[in-house]
């Protein structure tokens, strides 16, 4: 067997659990199974995790590593606030869709009977995303394309459009595109 560089091991063990992650029944996901999958022994896994719980971590940062750095991409690139929400949303979407295992932690549907702690690092990562939201539509209406005492609001909701289409996309077996339709309901939400 070839030797793998150090992190090589880490990164497939997290692109593997993502894999299983992408099963549309959704099953509970083992280190028994997880091991089996790559071949190795369960205690070859708990070298380079203390658990299976670090290993969901290792799938949140990367959820969040990568959101985040596209949003400030976004905000970076767009001036008008308008158009920075359609992005932010329209590339929440696409993460998801591209991303069917890790569509399941962002609902936290992988993480029922994990450690607390995760779901409540996914709640933060979803008050994160509401309040880039939320600084996109300032800008709007600082820019005169949106009301002041409605962005709060407006932003909640565009989050939770957001949230049910990655429910919809995972609970269809992810035959449901979260992108179907969407630009349709993103203009009714942003007039």
């Amino acid at each position: 067997m070839a030797t793998t560089k150090p992190g090589e091991r880490k990164l497939q063990i997290l692109q593997t659990l993502a894999g299983m992650l992408e099963q549309p029944k959704g099953e509970k996901i083992t280190t028994a199974a997880l091991a089996a999958k790559l071949d190795v022994s369960e205690a070859a896994l708990y070298r380079h995790f203390a658990s299976k719980a670090q290993m969901f971590e290792g799938l949140i940062e990367f959820i969040e590593s990568t959101v985040f750095g596209l949003i400030n991409q976004i905000s970076e690139q767009q001036e008008n606030g308008m158009s920075q929400v359609q992005a932010i949303i329209g590339m929440l979407l696409n993460f998801a869709e591209r991303n069917p295992g890790m569509t399941r932690v962002l609902i936290g549907d992988a993480l029922v009977n994990e450690d607390e702690r995760l779901q409540v690092r996914m709640n933060q990562f979803i008050e994160r995303v509401e309040l880039a939201i939320r600084q996109s539509l300032r800008i709007a209406a600082a820019q005169g394309q949106a009301r002041e005492e409605e962005v709060a609001a407006r932003a909640n909701l565009i989050t939770s459009l957001v949230i049910g289409r990655w429910h919809r996309f995972a609970k269809s077996g992810f035959k449901q595109s979260p992108a179907e339709n969407a630009q349709a309901q993103i203009a009714m939400l942003l007039h």
